[in-house]
């Protein structure tokens, strides 16, 4: 009788602490992925003003600018 009261308090305890560390893992993951996708939009957005101040073309929008300049290094690749 002692033993399965045992038994059953440390699948307890083992639930717990499986339960626990499944949450701080959730945690962590959720909080690097915000990081991650703020850390991208920003580098996207000095991205995009960079091209559109520097690398457009008269009535090219940022899109076409980016678009054409991988067809130019795609060019000088295969060169």
């Amino acid at each position: 009788m002692a033993t399965s009261k045992l038994a059953e308090v440390n699948k307890k305890i083992e639930e717990t602490v499986v339960n626990g560390y499944k949450k701080i893992e959730e945690d962590a993951v959720s909080g690097y992925k915000k990081i991650e996708e703020g850390a991208v939009e920003g580098f996207q957005k000095v991205s995009d003003k960079f091209v559109d101040k520097f690398l457009t073309k008269e009535g090219e929008s940022v899109e076409e600018a980016k678009e054409r300049m991988a067809k130019e290094v795609e060019n000088l690749k295969s060169k």
